[in-house]
C-alpha cells in the first residue's frame, strides 16, 4: 500500500521539483532584470532632466530653482508630484480611449530599449543577436503615441503637431538607420554587445592603433546625431511641439500625469538614443581606444571584469551618455528652431544622400581590407 501511494505521489513531487527549478532559473532572473530596467528608466531621465535645467541656467544666465533640494536636485521630483496632484482632463470631444493610452504608447518603446543598452560587462538585461534591429524597430512605434495623441484630441493645433511629428519621424528614419546600418556592416553583427567587442578589436587599415568606429565614420556618427535630434523632436527640430506657434503642439490637451509622460518619454529618449551612439560610434564601456579598464581582461581590456573594473566601465558608459546630452542641450540654447521646409529640405537632400554615401565607403573599405 505505501508502495502504491509513494509511486503515485512522486511524478507530482518530481513535477514540483522542475516547477522549482525553472523558477529559480527563470522567474527570479527575469524579475531582478525587470527591477533592473525600472530603476534606469525611472532614474537616468531624471539625471538627464536635470542637467538640461542646470545647463540652460548657466547658459542663459538664469538662476533656475535652488530651493528643491541641495542645489535643485530634487526639482524634477517636485514637478512629478505636482504632476500627479493636478487634475486629468480629457476634452469633451476627444476620443477618450486613445487620448488615455496616447501617452503610454509614446513612453513603453522608450523603456523597451534600456533591455538591450549595454552599460557595462556584463550590465545589460538581454542580448539579442537582432539587438540593433530590435532597438531600431522599438524606438519607432513612440511616433504612433504622438499621432494617436494629436489626432484623439479634438484640437486642430494638436492635430498639426502630429502629423509634423510623422512627417519628421518619416524623413529622418531613414538616415538614422543607414547610418546605423553602416556601423553594422563594419561590425559584422547586429548585436549590441557584438559592435563594442568590435570596437575593442578594430585596427584602422590593418594597423596596430585601436580605433573607435567613430573615426572611421564621423559622417555616419554626425548624421545618426542630428537624425536623432530629430526623432526626438528636440530643439532645432521641434516644430511638432513648436509652443510658440502651435501653442504646444501634440501635447496641448494634456495636463497632470499623461503630460508628465510625454515629458518623460522624451528624456528617456535622449538617453537612449545617446547611450545607442556610445555603444556604436563611441567604443562602448572602453575608456580610450586600446586602453585597458582596471580590473578587466580579455579583447581591449574590457572584459572579464572584476567589481572594480565592473563599476567603472558603467560609469564611464554614464559619462559619455551625459556627455552627448550636454552637447544636445547646448544645441537647444544656441540654434532656433528651422522651418518645416528647411527641415525636409535637410533630410531628403542632404542627409539621405549623405547616409547613403557613408554606406557604400563603408561597405567597399569592408570588402577590400
Amino acid at each position: 500500500m505505501m508502495l502504491l501511494v509513494t509511486s503515485g505521489v512522486a511524478p507530482y513531487l518530481a513535477q514540483a521539483e522542475s516547477i522549482l527549478d525553472v523558477g529559480e532559473t527563470f522567474v527570479i532572473p527575469l524579475l531582478l532584470k525587470l527591477v533592473f530596467v525600472l530603476g534606469l528608466f525611472f532614474v537616468v531621465p531624471l539625471v538627464a532632466g536635470y542637467l538640461e535645467h542646470k545647463v540652460m541656467g548657466r547658459m542663459q544666465h538664469r538662476r533656475g530653482p535652488v530651493e528643491a533640494g541641495p542645489f535643485g536636485t530634487l526639482q524634477l521630483v517636485a514637478d512629478g508630484i505636482k504632476f500627479i496632484q493636478k487634475e486629468d482632463l480629457i476634452p469633451s470631444a476627444a476620443d477618450k480611449w486613445v487620448f488615455a493610452i496616447a501617452p503610454g504608447v509614446a513612453l513603453v518603446p522608450a523603456m523597451l530599449v534600456f533591455l538591450v543598452l549595454p552599460l557595462g560587462p556584463g550590465v545589460f538585461a538581454l542580448d539579442l543577436e537582432l539587438g540593433l534591429f530590435y532597438v531600431l524597430a522599438a524606438s519607432s512605434v513612440s511616433v504612433l503615441g504622438v499621432l494617436m495623441g494629436g489626432w484623439a484630441s479634438a484640437n486642430k493645433f494638436s492635430l498639426f503637431g502630429g502629423l509634423r511629428a510623422g512627417g519628421q519621424l518619416i524623413a529622418y528614419e531613414l538616415p538614422l538607420i543607414l547610418a546605423a546600418i553602416a556601423v553594422a556592416v563594419q561590425a559584422g553583427t547586429l548585436s549590441l554587445v557584438g559592435i563594442v567587442e568590435a570596437q575593442a578589436e578594430f585596427m584602422l587599415f590593418g594597423s596596430a592603433i585601436n580605433l573607435w568606429y567613430v573615426i572611421p565614420q564621423v559622417l555616419g556618427f554626425a548624421i545618426f546625431f542630428v537624425a536623432a535630434l530629430a526623432e526626438l523632436s528636440r530643439p532645432p527640430f521641434d516644430m511638432p511641439i513648436g509652443d510658440s506657434e502651435l501653442v504646444f503642439g501634440y501635447m496641448t490637451e494634456y495636463s497632470g500625469i499623461k503630460y508628465a509622460m510625454y515629458m518623460l518619454t522624451e528624456y528617456a529618449g535622449m538617453v537612449t538614443m545617446s547611450g545607442l551612439m556610445v555603444v556604436l560610434y563611441l567604443g562602448g564601456w572602453q575608456l580610450l581606444p586600446g586602453v585597458p579598464m582596471p580590473g578587466c581582461e580579455g579583447a581591449g581590456g574590457l572584459f572579464d571584469c572584476d567589481a572594480t573594473g565592473t563599476l567603472l566601465s558603467v560609469a564611464v558608459t554614464f559619462a559619455k551618455i551625459m556627455a552627448l546630452i550636454f552637447v544636445m542641450v547646448w544645441l537647444r540654447v544656441a540654434y532656433p528652431r528651422l522651418r518645416e521646409d528647411q527641415l525636409q529640405r535637410i533630410a531628403w537632400l542632404v542627409m539621405v544622400p549623405l547616409a547613403l554615401l557613408n554606406l557604400a565607403v563603408v561597405t567597399i573599405a569592408k570588402v577590400v581590407y
